[in-house]
């Protein structure tokens, strides 16, 4: 255990003084691959920040249904209890609107008096708004069509109109933006392990006469591999701190103009940084990107020095 532990300690320290002997290359690559990194990370963190936004918005779904046009006052009046059945342990306030009100609403609100009087007969049905509440997301609101379409099938119903196809909308905005992100990444990702691979293959022919001495006296090839592996694992860990530094930098600029335009929806709405955990588990997969782009590298070009 102690060997094993001292070869990694061995093969860190060569890492390491790679990097002091070139400093801005290091540098240079570092600041590549963290512009590589910092878009995923910046649409990670605006993710991040409007999920549970998404999530408590106040969710009230309202359904319209619309009575047949010859159903009788009686029959459509008779639609409450089977409504309420439908709705079970849903919360809803239950309104019955008689045509004649509805009328005089269009009457009042559209501006329209002179024209609907030259109908004669009342052209509108007598109809039932149900707002629900209780519901604690958007999606759980969501199911609402299921309800919708129970209410269709009943005797009588002409229409059922459902107002939470905003509730959609945003669904899928939120899925359009996740797969977007997944793509960017694994486009970048890929950015960041050619980077490091091309940096690792530079170490290697410029090291290539101290690697052959080193296999000449007996180095294994792992021996010989470690110190090129951390100088990739470093690369991506370097980078990664780097991209996540900006995002969370850009934040404060970007809350700014937020704060302004969220004032006008009264609202405190602020993009907040990833939590430690998330940049742990970011700077980790940015290691990892640049260890596989080493090890990628060291098994194509060393293989080629035997």
């Amino acid at each position: 255990m102690n060997t094993w532990l001292r070869q990694h300690r061995f093969a860190l320290g060569r890492a390491l003084a790679q990097v002091r002997k070139t400093p801005g290359s290091f540098a240079f690559n570092v600041l590549v691959v963290a512009i590589a990194l910092a878009l995923p990370f910046a649409g990670l963190t605006l993710l991040e920040n409007v999920r549970p936004m998404s999530e408590q918005l106040s969710v009230d779904p309202e359904i319209s249904l619309f009575a047949k046009t010859d159903t009788t006052r009686e029959q459509a009046q008779a639609l409450a209890p089977q409504l309420r059945a439908i709705l079970g342990t849903h919360k809803a306030k239950i309104v019955f609107v008689p045509r004649e009100q509805a009328l005089d609403t269009l009457k009042d609100k559209g501006g329209l008096a002179d024209v609907l009087d030259t109908l004669g007969d009342n052209p509108l049905p007598d109809s039932y708004v149900m707002k629900l509440d209780g519901f604690a997301s958007t999606a759980a609101a969501g199911g609402v069509d299921a309800l919708a379409e129970r209410m269709r099938a009943l005797p009588g119903v002409e229409t059922v109109q459902v107002d939470s196809a905003w509730v959609k909308r945003l669904a899928a905005l939120l899925n359009i933006l996740r797969l977007a992100l997944l793509f960017l990444a694994v486009t970048l990702g890929t950015v960041v392990i050619a980077v490091v691979f091309n940096t690792v293959r530079l170490q290697v022919l410029t090291q290539r006469d101290e690697i052959a001495i080193s296999k000449l006296i007996g180095a294994t090839d792992n021996f010989i591999h470690r110190p090129f592996y951390y100088s990739g694992a470093l690369l991506g860990l370097c980078s990664g701190a780097v991209a996540l530094g900006a995002v969370t930098l850009a934040l404060r600029p970007l809350n700014g103009a937020i704060a302004e335009f969220a004032r006008l929806y009264a609202s405190e709405f602020q993009l907040l940084p990833i939590e430690p955990v998330g940049m742990a588990l970011l700077l980790a997969l940015s290691a990892a990107l640049g260890l596989v782009g080493a090890v990628l590298s060291v098994k194509r070009h060393l293989a080629r020095l035997s």
